[in-house]
């Protein structure tokens, strides 16, 4: 019989019919009989156990009638069960029957942990909470459930559905929580994982009296910090199966990779490099990420690497971005298939500039590099040939033979082992001695090699003529691609694909498939000899770009099309570039921050001759719009300003130049264009133009702090993207009501608005956005005259912004670490931070900020004494914002007059100058800003 203990009682037959268990003190009495696993239990110790300090009269007899109850609910269900209760001098015992904690237990010993949680039901023993009979088995099986949780989460597995459920039984266990933030934020919940640390140190406080200890807190420093190593990055492709015969090799290449900060594994194709490196990668503690070289050239590499990061690459120089951004982390990057590339330098800046980079590189030659530990993979040995033979083939019997002929080579005994079930190990043998004989005079090289190739070449000649065809058009394909991809590019059906896998000659991970390195160069060959590849390359391009133009990235399908296109993007990259592809790419470039890429492949297509000329225009104002906050390239934003003239009335262009300049241009300019492109989009009822625009156009009204409209515009159009269901959208429609609560000091509703846009954001994974967020959820803690928090939120929205490389939201994170140190005194640090940024902002155009920047290094050196520096930075801030128009730019300018003037009446006129502005355009000074207009009020009241 089958008994369950995981959650409430189970009770089942052999044949899996249920079985109920009649009467509480029957059930308590097989629960107790199973918690003892076959362990005798007197009879005194069950009366006991059942009835506490109040048994019945006659215990002895009642216990006797309880057990000749469970014997007869046993039998009746399965004839012969009553044997399973027996008695003996030392009491009862249940005898035999399977139990699903001991299943439970197997499966977690031997890593068999989704299998595991499976049986789990709910808390173990979950009939009897209060019996101290079940306890000690209780919890010992509520720790194993809480173990195998922590090492499926350390593989990077989805463990939030389980820990969110067990979080309402154990409140108060720390080391369910940990495993619970780190799931949190290993689903981009960054925010909800903060939420519930806060949660617990309430809960902790008020139940106990205590703090989370140590570990806990460290983790939750971790999670402000957005520390890599919680991400752990993508997941690594999955095994499929274990890994043999390379214990030696997996316990000296983790060695040297803890000694060493750069390790190569060097070896003959189909050797095992890479799921020796990946083995690695799973097994290593901090952030792991993978870079795989093969399917690409020499140029693409820098864009892979920051993709690979999950970097943004807006600079047309993305080196130094790279190097920058791995300046703090602690990372493995494991880089696979080098010897087609010249890696060296590449990964000599790398590591010299990332302390805390190690790089596991797997290649057919060593990458020359000093300090280098370069690692040979030899072939298995004779006895692990023969175990990784058997275990793939099922066939125990006659194969030293086969083993030794493949040179230990494991894709070779991979693929033979597929086919000896159906040739059985004689007819095996027959086939490798003819195809060893057919290349005894073949190419020089090494023998290993030659075998391997003829292994493929041998797998080729078995297959169907369907299958060869399938093989050798999806050497075409660059990293992973769909099944779907497979099937139009080859224009085969999807099952010729799928018997590919079968075959051991197409990896499959996840719903998606790749070829191995060797058979991948292997069936390149044979599309060359079969005339097809620019034929199949054309077929490939094709859907890809059918693929990028039926991309639906608004409205409800925007995180799903996302996902798929980054899945894509090694495909995308080897297509040749065309107007085409670039316009219908270009959106999801600039959602993911691509920047970089996008200028690189726009500008290719836009060079191209004989273009249509509306496709040109579009890519040119695509180009211009990436371009606006990159001091690089105004050459090329100019051009696409340029490019406006010829464009008529198409609103998509009108916007998109407005809406990537908008903190940057002449207002005026941008208020007109967003006008016309309201209009066009309006006329061709195009909603999502509408809301969009009319985010812009609530962006624009921030300068005038015209509330009033920036409030009208942005709930429209939050509205619009509601109906629409665009996340993205819903993130810039907020962004102005964001800007116009803190402005009138509603910082309970700004609060409420950034967490939720934090939430989108992390969820459709743009950590630029949540940068951003965080920062504005630093202003609020700011103003609230929270320094602590203030600091520690920008400084966790700067090292987002710094990984993501991105100019603006560093921008935007670093002045408000600028403002808190001058509100706190550190004067020099607030300086710093300005300077930096000053000289940034007029590279780029950036009026507003530039004015601002001025002001405030203008109030550093008012409170150092330094009133003459101080009214010639105000001053200098006054002119820049009269030229734009800010009325609450020139108020603050203003009030930074007052602070720095010699004569006390005239700081007093000057204040009631800027306060008769702010009440002209309806935003007084709230009082959490009043910093340094009262201390310009105290100054001058002291010297009347």
């Amino acid at each position: 019989m089958y008994f369950g203990v995981l959650g409430p009682l189970l009770v089942r037959t052999d044949a899996g019919d249920a079985v109920a268990v009649p009467d509480t003190k029957v059930r308590t009495l097989l629960l107790d009989l199973l918690a003892n696993h076959g362990r005798p239990v007197s009879a005194d110790r069950l009366i006991d156990d059942l009835w506490g300090t109040r048994p019945p009269r006659s215990a002895t007899g009642t216990l006797q009638a309880r057990v000749s109850q469970l014997r007869t609910t046993l039998n009746r269900a399965e004839p012969g069960a009553r044997a399973l209760i027996q008695h003996g001098p030392a009491g009862y015992t249940l005898a035999a029957g399977v139990v699903d904690s001991n299943n439970f237990e197997q499966y977690v010993r031997t890593g068999r942990l989704r299998e595991a949680l499976g049986l789990w039901r709910g808390p173990a023993y979950a009939d009897v909470p209060d019996h101290e009979f079940a306890r000690a088995e209780r919890d010992r099986l509520d720790n194993l459930y809480l173990t195998a949780l922590e090492d499926l989460s350390s593989r990077g597995e989805d463990v939030l559905p389980e820990t969110t459920a067990l979080i309402q039984q154990r409140p108060l266990d720390e080391r369910l929580h940990a495993v619970h933030l780190r799931a949190l934020y290993r689903a981009g919940r960054q925010h909800d994982a903060l939420r519930a640390y806060a949660d617990l140190r309430t809960v902790l406080a008020d139940e106990l009296g205590a703090d989370p200890g140590p570990e806990l807190a460290e983790l939750h420093q971790a999670i402000l910090r957005h520390e890599p190593s919680l991400r752990r990055g993508p997941a690594l492709p999955a095994p499929l199966n274990d890994l043999i015969g390379r214990a030696d090799a997996l316990a000296a290449a983790q060695q040297q990779l803890a000694q060493n900060r750069l390790v190569t594994l060097v070896g003959p194709g189909g050797v095992g490099k890479t799921r020796l490196a990946l083995e690695l990668g799973r097994n290593h503690t901090t952030d792991v990420r993978l870079l795989e070289l093969a399917p690409l050239r020499q140029d693409d590499v820098l864009e892979a690497l920051a993709t690979a990061l999950d970097l943004r690459d807006e600079s047309t120089d993305l080196l130094p971005r790279l190097l920058n951004s791995l300046r703090t982390r602690q990372l493995l990057l494991i880089i696979d298939n080098c010897e087609h590339l010249d890696l060296a330098d590449l990964v000599a800046s790398l590591l010299a500039k990332a302390p805390g980079l190690r790089v596991l590189a797997t290649s057919r030659e060593p990458l020359g590099l000093t300090g280098e530990q370069v690692l040979d993979v030899p072939p298995l040995t004779s006895s692990a040939a023969v175990e990784l033979f058997q275990a793939r083939s099922g066939v125990t019997e006659g194969v030293a033979a086969i083993c030794d002929r493949l040179d230990g080579i494991p894709l070779a005994l991979e693929l033979a082992a597929t086919r000896v079930r159906a040739l059985g190990v004689q007819g095996l043998v027959e086939r490798l001695d003819d195809r060893f004989r057919l290349l005894s005079g073949g190419k020089a090289g090494p023998e290993r090699q030659r075998t391997l190739r003829a292994t493929i070449d041998w797998s080729w000649e078995l297959l169907t003529d369907e299958e060869r065809q399938m093989l050798r058009r999806l050497a075409v394909h660059a990293g992973t691609f769909s099944l779907e991809a497979a099937a139009k590019v080859s224009e085969l059906p999807e099952h010729v694909l799928l018997a590919l896998v079968d075959k051991s000659l197409v990896a499959a991970t996840a719903g998606r498939y790749h070829l191995l390195e060797s058979v991948a160069a292997y069936s390149l060959e044979r599309l060359t000899e079969a005339g097809e590849v620019a034929a199949t390359r054309e077929k490939h391009a094709t859907y890809y770009l059918q693929l990028a133009q039926q991309a639906e990235l608004h409205g409800p399908g925007q995180r799903v099309w996302l996902r798929r296109l980054d899945q894509e993007a090694a495909n995308f990259r080897v297509i040749p570039p065309s107007l085409e592809l670039v316009n219908a790419l270009a959106w999801y470039w600039y959602l993911r921050g691509r920047y970089g890429e996008a200028r690189r492949a726009l500008a290719a297509a836009i060079a191209l001759p004989e273009q249509q000329p509306a496709l040109r225009t579009r890519a040119v104002v695509w180009l211009a719009g990436m371009t606006a906050t990159d001091a690089d390239a105004t050459d090329v934003a100019t051009a696409g300003d340029r490019a406006l003239e010829g464009i008529g009335d198409d609103p998509d262009a009108w916007w998109f130049l407005t809406m990537t300049r908008w903190a940057y241009g002449d207002p005026v300019v941008l208020m007109e264009r967003i006008d016309r492109a309201i209009a066009g989009f309006t006329a061709r009822d195009d909603q999502w133009g509408v809301a969009a625009a009319l985010s812009t156009r609530a962006q624009l009204n921030i300068v005038h702090a015209d509330v009033d409209a920036m409030r009208r515009d942005s709930l429209r159009s939050l509205e619009l993207f509601d109906e629409l269901d665009d996340d993205w959208g819903r993130l810039q429609a907020a962004y102005t009501l964001i800007v116009a609560a803190e402005i009138t000091g509603d910082y309970q509703t700004a609060t409420a608005y950034l967490e939720e846009a934090i939430r989108h954001a992390e969820d459709l994974g743009l950590w630029t956005e949540v940068s951003f967020r965080t920062a504005g959820l630093g202003r609020i803690a700011l103003l609230t005259g929270d320094y602590a928090r203030a600091d520690e939120l920008h400084e966790q929205a700067r090292l987002l912004a710094s990984e993501q490389s991105n100019k603006s939201a560093e921008e935007y994170a670093e002045i408000g670490l600028g403002l808190s140190a001058r509100w706190q005194g550190r004067l020099d640090d607030a300086e710093r931070l300005f300077t930096k940024w000053l000289r940034w902002l007029e590279q780029v155009g950036g009026t507003p900020g530039i004015g601002f920047i001025n002001n405030q290094l203008g109030y550093v050196a008012e409170q150092r004494g330094d009133f003459a520096t101080a009214r010639r930075l105000h001053q200098r801030g006054l002119d820049l914002a009269r030229q734009i128009g800010d009325e609450r730019a020139i108020a603050l300018a203003l009030e930074g007059l007052a602070g720095a003037t010699e004569e006390p009446g005239r700081a007093l006129d000057l204040l009631a100058e800027a306060a008769a502005l702010r009440e002209q355009v309806g935003v007084p000074l709230p009082p959490a800003e009043r910093f340094d207009v009262d201390r310009a009020i105290r100054r001058a009241e002291s010297r009347a």
